[in-house]
């Protein structure tokens, strides 16, 4: 299957599980509330699949646009209701009742999430420790004393036995703009404390790899800078570079490693370069125009060709027990949770780019990424989208479930419903201003396509 199809194929599964999950947390609150569910939908548009079941007929679908799905309930709102069926209308319930069936849905989805850290914890997955590779000279991680090999153990007393911990905890850090104390163990085997000055770091989001701005990134043994696979249409594939070329030379600059070829492409973003590489004891000259990474990284397009146990020794299991794995699991769900917050607030507030925000085409070449790679990252895109599901879904925007909450809340404080003709102009404000947030997504997608 090509990348296109397998990106598109991941994505309706991955937003069809997290939709159906999301939805059933209405359905089965409403149900067991009382309150008469008439259509179960998952996907919006054309219907492609329609059933109805159980004592109320409650109609089942699946729909064309893989982008949502709904839940009908019984409503005098939307039509003639039956007076002996009264009762059991949404629109009729105690706001209690109205509240945890709106609620119900964003639960489902943090739910699903802490579900799947917990399998993953419980049954073990194979991560790299997070051990440091050269630090970039005049960063924070320099000017703290970090040195090439030191593996990160804790930030602020919080274990980080993997890369993705130590990201979690430095992007909190860094939202924060203020310093992370980092327990760390040298080569030699000596545990010591060195504090990370966060503080001066730009927006988050300006530039995608938070960890080079801050001077840290992962390990890598002597790795030779030979071609192992090519990007098809990158820059080297074009410039007709084939698996096995060792690259000797840039622009006259010579080369031993692998990271001296990254360092030396990275400023030259767009650029025309000339490489010197050796095939079969031959040297040829490719002259190379570079692609483009986000806004100032020059990309040739090229996996680097390395011995399957190169890394061995730097992965290890993390797996808990059944009951710590619980915990854990709501610690990872609570911290991804608390972290996408601050993320929008700070986009609100113009201390984040809106650059953070990506939309269904970006979503889905991570559903195709994961989903070639293998199941477990998979599993773990879907917990991450899972929880930004759930919390889109609590904003204050009419049309959304925080709408809905927002209506409640003013129920609550003047005593009685808010007008049929306030929601409406408020469902019309909310349609507008998920277009708005919509066109901006996409045009983040289309930018990063192009770059």
């Amino acid at each position: 299957m090509s990348g296109i199809g397998t990106n598109v194929l991941a994505f309706i599964v991955a937003i069809g599980i997290l939709v159906a999950f999301h939805e059933y947390g209405h359905y089965w609150t409403a149900r067991r509330l009382g309150v008469k569910v008439l259509r179960f939908s998952i996907g919006f548009g054309k219907t492609l699949l329609v059933w109805r079941g159980g004592a109320d007929r409650t109609e089942y679908a699946i729909s064309a646009i893989p982008l949502g799905g709904y839940v009908k309930m019984l409503d005098e709102r939307e039509g003639a209701v039956a007076q002996e069926e009264r009762h059991r209308a949404f629109n009729v319930q105690p706001l209690w009742k109205r509240t945890l069936i709106v609620c119900a849905g964003p639960a489902a989805n943090f739910l699903f999430a802490i579900l799947v850290y917990w399998l993953l914890f419980v049954v073990g997955t194979q991560e790299m420790r997070p051990v440091i590779g050269p630090v970039e000279p005049e960063t924070p991680a320099a000017e703290a004393g970090f040195q090439e090999g030191d593996e990160l153990l804790a930030l602020d007393s919080r274990q980080t036995p993997t890369w993705e911990r130590v990201l979690m905890g430095l992007m909190d850090s860094g939202l924060r703009g203020r310093a992370v104390d980092v327990e760390v163990r040298t080569e030699e085997g000596r545990q010591l404390e060195r504090q990370l000055d966060l503080s001066g770091l730009p927006r988050i989001g300006d530039d995608p790899d938070l960890l080079r701005v801050i001077g840290l990134q992962p390990w890598q043994p002597n790795i030779p800078p030979r071609v192992g696979e090519l990007v098809d249409g990158g820059a080297a594939d074009r410039a007709g570079l084939q698996p096995g070329d060792e690259i000797v030379s840039v622009d006259g600059q010579s080369l031993e490693e692998w990271r001296e070829l990254v360092e030396a492409l990275n400023a030259r973003a767009g650029e025309r370069v000339t490489l010197i590489a050796e095939r079969e004891g031959a040297a040829r000259d490719f002259d190379v125009e570079l692609n483009e990474l986000g806004s100032d990284r020059g990309v040739l397009g090229v996996r680097p060709d390395i011995a399957p146990d190169a890394f061995e020794h730097m992965f290890h299991t993390v797996r808990y027990g059944p009951m710590e794995s619980v915990g854990e699991a709501v610690r990872g769900t609570w911290q991804t949770s608390a972290l996408t917050v601050q993320v929008l607030w700070k986009m609100v507030v113009g201390e984040a780019s809106l650059k953070n925000l990506s939309g269904p085409i970006n979503i889905a070449q991570y559903a195709g990424d994961t989903a070639s790679t293998g199941l477990v990252p998979f599993l773990k895109f879907l917990a991450i989208v899972s929880i930004s599901l759930g919390i889109i879904n609590l904003l204050p925007i009419p049309i959304l479930d925080g709408g809905h909450l927002l209506y409640f809340l003013a129920e609550a404080i003047k005593g009685s419903p808010v007008s049929e003709q306030a929601q409406v102009i408020g469902q019309q404000i909310g349609i507008l201003m998920l277009f708005l947030l919509m066109g901006l997504a996409f045009y983040n997608d289309i930018a990063r396509l192009i770059g």
